[in-house]
């Protein structure tokens, strides 16, 4: 589990409910670890199919005559489902955000702790990198984006010194934005402010949100009748979307009630939240902020 170290792994796969013969799609691949999991519950006749846009999570392809890896953003889940004759799944499972390989690669952007170039790409052939979003955003946009995905109350101001200190030089890395942005981050709180601007960027740069929203719309019409939805989030943004969403069938507002007050919500939570155990997260500290909720169609 070198490459990711999967969280919430068999509460995550318990969740899924597996039926022996039935076809599950795991969307985040990644290292496998979910993967692995869920076919080692598969009788011979079980499906699994995996989505992972990132070109290096491709070499940890699963030999399994059950197992189907599709290089793709699980945003076109249901087209490239169908693509392979499948229109119903038993179970689908989301474990969102960034691999602890992707954290680890400086040179993937991603992480505080190490001098990277801006990078932040999931799939490292998208033409947006983090590089773009800090040198060419006008100054109002970046403001947009820490402060929608950042919560930084402070955005406007971060925003207007990034684009004072990128007219004098170009910031092409992330120990450049690290001094640019020094003046906003004291001591007691640099590692938590910078995750935030980190994260602001990463979720543009990707359109995570956007990407979460199309794949969750997608799912009342994949699952079968008992089907199940495990989605593991780790941050408030993505939480409250899979939350409202299995409430409501919606991301804003409230679902409209016919005449006789009923509403047609497509999915039903199962369970109450799930998160880690305190044993978990201290083998395996990113597991500090998952969040597990699971869902099926509503009958």
């Amino acid at each position: 589990m070198s490459y990711h170290n999967p969280v919430l792994l068999n509460e995550s796969v318990d969740a899924l409910d597996i039926k022996k013969d039935g076809v599950y799609v795991d969307v985040t691949f990644g290292g496998g670890g979910h993967s692995k999991e869920i076919l080692k519950r598969l009788g011979k006749n079980g499906r699994l199919y995996a989505f992972d846009q990132d070109p290096d999570a491709i070499a940890n392809k699963i030999d399994d005559d059950r197992f189907v890896l599709i290089e793709e953003n699980f945003r076109y889940i249901s087209r490239f489902l169908k693509f392979y004759g499948v229109k119903k799944v038993d179970g689908v499972l989301a474990d969102l955000g960034v691999s602890s390989h992707q954290f680890d690669e400086a040179e993937r952007g991603f992480s505080i702790r190490f001098e990277g170039e801006l990078d932040m790409r999931m799939n490292q052939h998208s033409k947006i990198s983090a590089k773009e979003v800090v040198n060419d955003y006008e100054e109002k946009e970046l403001a947009d984006v820490l402060f929608l995905y950042g919560e930084l109350r402070n955005a406007r101001s971060i925003a207007k010194t990034i684009v004072e200190e990128r007219e004098k030089e170009r910031i092409e890395t992330s120990f450049q934005l690290k001094q640019v942005l020094k003046r906003y981050l004291p001591k007691a709180r640099e590692h938590k402010i910078l995750a935030q601007i980190f994260q602001a960027i990463r979720i543009e740069v990707n359109e995570e949100l956007e990407v979460l929203k199309e794949f969750l719309n997608q799912i009342p019409g994949l699952l079968n009748p008992e089907g199940r939805l495990s989605v593991i989030s780790y941050h408030s943004l993505e939480d409250r979307l899979v939350k409202r969403f299995i409430r409501t069938g919606l991301f804003s507002g409230e679902p409209e009630k016919d005449f006789y007050g009923n509403t047609n919500v497509p999915l039903m939570k199962v369970g109450k939240l799930i998160v880690p155990t305190p044993q978990e997260i201290n083998v395996n500290n990113r597991a500090r902020s998952a969040k597990l909720r699971v869902a099926t169609l509503k009958v």
